[in-house]
């Protein structure tokens, strides 16, 4: 028997599910209904137009065989009616009905349906601040927006930018007025560090120290208080608490907010922040109505708390979901890790699960294992850096986060990837040591880096492992009184140690190479707490499990090793 199923949203999550649904029922009627004239886009993708990686915008809206998505598309390919254009005002819930009214023409009408989908996104959250409607202020809101930023660049209109919001979009559209435009760019975020909640601050920082190397000033723990007027309705600068900065462009990518008030007056159950609720089948607290995308609340697989999770991939896979539950094939959407990854001109930084500081405030016994091997066999040519981090539990061992940094290749994706698959299914510390991972020299090393740092995680639990936090170490650096009794003990090459040595002085810093220290430990004096450092910690290791074997020293790893200082300390040791 033939249904009446009506979709609100057509950008991701709306689409997947009406043509995933016409398939499965082909005899079914679908109706979409969005109010903008541009539909089924890749919002993901528009700072990379705006850089210019993505040369036209309806590259955006095309199939992958160069086919527009638009109203006639999805009427004549995909058998799906669509009215652009069109506003949904209502819901009668017990009429089953939705009250939509064309743009253009005022008129209004009644949608019947027996079900009802609503994928009705989010909305850019502007700041309540002085100057934010002037021209040339702009939220990225929908692709509209990112055409008219784009044009203003190419007419010369634009020689200073100031992008509000260090999270990804913030920071990827401050890449592309930079690398493309030669725009000079601002960032201003009002957390300590950049993207918050996303990565740990040595990771933030890492990438923050970066961005400057390519001329984006940044500024963190500072926002906008105003934005100023030129005389002539346009905005000519942003204030913020300690300064003014000079701009012809200012953009707000200071977050998003759920679009749910269509389902709240309807009387659907919305949590108090604006997500939808749903269940595992994506019902709405009315059965016949269904919900997905960046307007719902999502359950997080670590700690069964709602979330808010506003990614494309994933509205993809709950229209489908959605989809196949309208149709009558039972599926459910059991939550999400929170993965993300993005670009930074040549750099990635990519993260999936908790961060350490989310894991203690969620009141796991937190800890983290931190490596920096290269990102493929290390004889192989163009080998990188990576720094990796595992967040593990101490008590159950599970693994609750993995972060990475390092360059803009599939090396960081993969090991992201890989451990979100295992930490959605409860995995931990032995499951990533033994994880299979395809190998080849240009790819990985023989025990790949994922594996590598399980290894580091178990040692640590195993109490085999002694690490420094590196944010202390750095503090006794700019002051030695913190620590009176510390010495770092240096086992790289002689030559790699000395400019050390010299800065920080022998009684601080002292050097005894890898291969020497089994016939001259006893050099070494027992009343000091020894800071064993090297290149990326593994050697330190080593080190460490000798002296503690000797029984005489106290000693403590600083994991990462220069690889990491380099990236979190540009200004005294060179990356």
């Amino acid at each position: 028997m033939s249904k009446k199923v009506v979709v609100v949203g057509a950008v991701a999550a709306g689409p997947k599910a009406a043509c995933r649904l016409k398939r499965l029922r082909p005899d079914w009627e679908i109706t979409m209904v969005d109010q903008d004239s541009l539909i089924s886009y890749g919002g993901c993708g528009i700072p990379y137009y705006v850089s210019g990686d993505v040369p036209d915008e309806s590259e955006l809206r095309e199939t992958s065989f160069h086919v527009v998505r638009d109203a006639d598309f999805f009427e004549n390919s995909k058998g799906v009616h669509v009215l652009t254009r069109t506003r949904a005002l209502a819901i009668d819930r017990s009429a089953k009905t939705v009250t939509v009214r064309n743009l253009d023409t005022g008129d209004e009408e009644q949608l019947p349906y027996d079900y009802l989908m609503l994928a009705t996104g989010a909305r850019p959250f502007d700041l309540p601040i002085p100057g934010a409607k002037l021209d040339g202020v702009f939220a990225i809101a929908d692709l509209h927006k990112a055409i008219e930023i784009k044009q203003r660049i190419a007419q010369g209109k634009v020689s200073r930018a100031v992008v509000i919001g260090g999270g990804a979009i913030g920071i990827e559209m401050a890449e592309a007025l930079t690398d493309l435009w030669g725009v000079e760019t601002a960032l201003l975020e009002l957390a300590p560090q950049l993207l918050p909640k996303l990565v740990d601050r040595h990771f933030a920082e890492m990438l923050k120290n970066y961005l400057v190397e390519q001329n984006v000033t940044v500024f963190t723990s500072e926002s906008a208080v105003e934005l100023l007027d030129d005389g002539h309705g346009s905005v000519c600068g942003v204030k913020t608490g300690k300064r003014t900065l000079e701009a012809d462009l200012v953009i707000m990518a200071v977050g998003v907010r759920p679009r749910s008030e269509l389902a709240r007056d309807a009387g659907l159950d919305v949590a108090p922040w604006g997500g939808i609720r749903v269940n595992q089948r994506l019902q709405t607290s009315d059965p016949f109505i269904y919900a997905a995308g960046d307007c719902v609340a999502v359950n997080n697989l670590i700690t069964g708390r709602e979330t808010f999770a506003p990614m494309g991939s994933l509205a993809n896979r709950e229209g489908r979901v959605v989809g196949d539950n309208m149709a009558g094939y039972p599926s459910v959407f059991k939550g999400v890790c929170g993965s993300f990854i993005m670009k930074a001109f040549e750099r990635c930084i990519g993260s999936t699960g908790l961060t350490y500081e989310a894991a203690v405030a969620e009141g796991f016994a937190a800890d983290y294992a931190l490596t920096a091997p290269p990102d493929r066999a290390h004889f192989f040519p163009g080998q990188a850096v990576v720094i990796l981090q595992l967040v593990f539990d101490r008590r159950s061992r599970r693994v609750l986060g993995l972060q990475a940094f390092g360059m803009m290749n599939d090396s960081i994706s993969a090991r992201v990837d890989a451990a979100a698959a295992l930490i959605s299914q409860g995995g931990t510390i032995e499951d990533f040591g033994l994880v299979e991972m395809a190998y080849a020299p240009p790819f990985s090393s023989a025990i790949d880096s994922i594996n590598a740092t399980a290894y580091m995680a178990e040692n640590m639990c195993e109490n085999r492992l002694h690490r420094v936090d590196h944010d202390r170490f750095l503090a006794w650096l700019e002051d030695e009184g913190l620590e009176p009794d510390w010495v770092v003990l240096d086992v790289r090459h002689p030559l790699e140690a000395a400019p050390c040595i010299e800065k920080f002085g022998a009684h601080r810093w002292r050097g005894l190479e890898y291969g020497e220290i089994r016939r001259r430990y006893k050099e070494l004096v027992s009343d000091k707490t020894y800071i064993i450092f090297c290149n990326a910690g593994t050697r330190s290791y080593e080190v460490q499990i000798f002296l503690d074997h000797i029984g005489s020293f106290k000693t403590m790893v600083l994991c990462g090793g220069t690889n990491l200082i380099s990236r979190l300390k540009p200004d005294w040791m060179g990356e």
